[in-house]
């Protein structure tokens, strides 16, 4: 299999997810559009191992592998095919890296559906990381970083079973009352607004399924 091939995969698995960024990202300009899907791809990889399956051990040693990853790319350095379009970019990498195991230090808290804003706090350094990267990625200004849509993974996502289901809606609920500020880029406000919107979706009809096109549209609009 080959590097394209690779990276094609793991931007499918985000598109997959995602759909409504194909709405969503005429918004964005075009030369920036492959930069905006492999890094929002990049960051579902982290939640993903951080967050899913029963056992963290697999995740945690992913995530260990990731910082390395990272700090190779400030050395002009890469093994992963989402670096073929990131890694050549001079973002902030290896404060990332050193933040990046706030990730696996809320599993737990959020697998007991411990409070959004408890868990938000608690990844405010990552957040930040996140926001530097952001500023350079997307020439834009950082602002102040927020979790939001981080932490929505978990619910959109990351969820045991269907046991827990209504615990979802209601965390889902209570993120979306307070969702992220306007400030950062313009990829970020556009994704944290469809994320408010996957959110506020779950907590009233238990569906995480795409927005509908024409709320997809408004809320790309409204936050670009």
């Amino acid at each position: 299999m080959t590097d394209t091939t690779d990276l094609d995969d793991f931007l499918d698995k985000w598109r997959g997810r995602w759909p409504e960024w194909r709405i969503a990202q005429v918004f964005v300009p075009e030369p920036q559009r492959p930069l905006v899907e492999a890094w929002f791809a990049l960051l579902q990889e982290w939640t993903d191992a951080a967050w899913a399956g029963e056992d963290p051990t697999p995740g945690t040693a992913k995530l260990g592998w990731w910082q390395e990853e990272l700090r190779g790319w400030s050395k002009g350095l890469r093994r992963h095919p989402l670096g073929r379009l990131l890694q050549k970019q001079p973002a902030p990498w290896p404060a990332l890296a050193e933040a990046l195991a706030a990730l696996a230090s809320v599993r737990e808290p959020l697998r007991a559906w411990a409070s959004p804003n408890d868990a938000r706090a608690a990844l405010k350094p990552f957040a930040d990381a996140i926001a530097a990267c952001e500023a350079v990625l997307f020439a834009g200004q950082a602002g102040q970083g927020d979790a939001f849509s981080i932490l929505a993974a978990h619910a959109l996502w990351h969820r045991e079973d269907d046991g827990t289901a209504g615990r979802a809606r209601e965390w889902a609920g209570a993120l979306a009352a307070q969702p992220a500020t306007r400030a950062g880029t313009r990829p970020r406000r556009i994704h944290d607004a469809l994320t408010a919107g996957r959110l506020r979706r779950l907590a009233r009809l238990g569906d995480i399924t795409a927005l509908p096109p024409l709320a997809a549209l408004w809320r790309s609009w409204r936050a670009a």
